[in-house]
Formats: C-alpha cells, sequence, structure tokens
C-alpha cells in the first residue's frame, strides 16, 4: 500500500465523511461507500451572458467503486442522485469525482 493509499484510507475512514451507498444501473448490485461531497458552482457561458448552476459532486474511493458509470446512483442519506457525465478520476488513480443530479 503506497502512502496515498494509507491516507486516503484515513480521510474516508473518519466519521465525518458521508456514507452512501452505489446502486449499479446495470445490475442493481448495491454496496456502501464513504463520499466527500462537493457542491461547486458551476459558471457557464452562453454567447455574451454568464450562468452560474448550482452543482453536486462526489469523491469516492476506486477501491469502494471500481467502475461507475451514467445512470448509477448515489443514495445520501435520503437523498438520491444519478451520475452524469463520465466519471474522472484523480493523478494516482485512487479517487473517482462524479457529476451527480438528484433522481
Amino acid at each position: 500500500m503506497s502512502v496515498f493509499e494509507a491516507a486516503l484510507d484515513r480521510i474516508f475512514g473518519n466519521p465525518s465523511m458521508a456514507a452512501a451507498v452505489w446502486i449499479s444501473a446495470a445490475t442493481s448490485e448495491e454496496r456502501p461507500i464513504r463520499v466527500i461531497r462537493r457542491a461547486p458552482d458551476r459558471i457557464t457561458e452562453f454567447g455574451a451572458g454568464r450562468f452560474v448552476s448550482d452543482t453536486m459532486m462526489v469523491d469516492v474511493r476506486v477501491s469502494d467503486v471500481p467502475d461507475p458509470r451514467t445512470g448509477d446512483l448515489i443514495v445520501i442519506g435520503t437523498d438520491s442522485f444519478t451520475i452524469q457525465g463520465e466519471p474522472t478520476r484523480d493523478r494516482e488513480r485512487l479517487i473517482w469525482s462524479l457529476d451527480l443530479r438528484p433522481s
């Protein structure tokens, strides 16, 4: 295990990280996971206008969800979200960043 993997285990193991459930759209497999929630504003330019929209993103360990796909569900508490767009990994290939929309 690398030092990065050990650090991520400590970060994601912290009780303040959100507990969630990943549900595969293809197989209906369910798996409990830990996520880091992010909700950055996204600025989109259209012609001369700029639009600010809310987003919901989560970071998930690759070891928890090896192959997330568009359409999979992430349930955090009573809130359900669908993965939209292509999941992306960090440089070390240890963390997925998932763009979500409410289900």
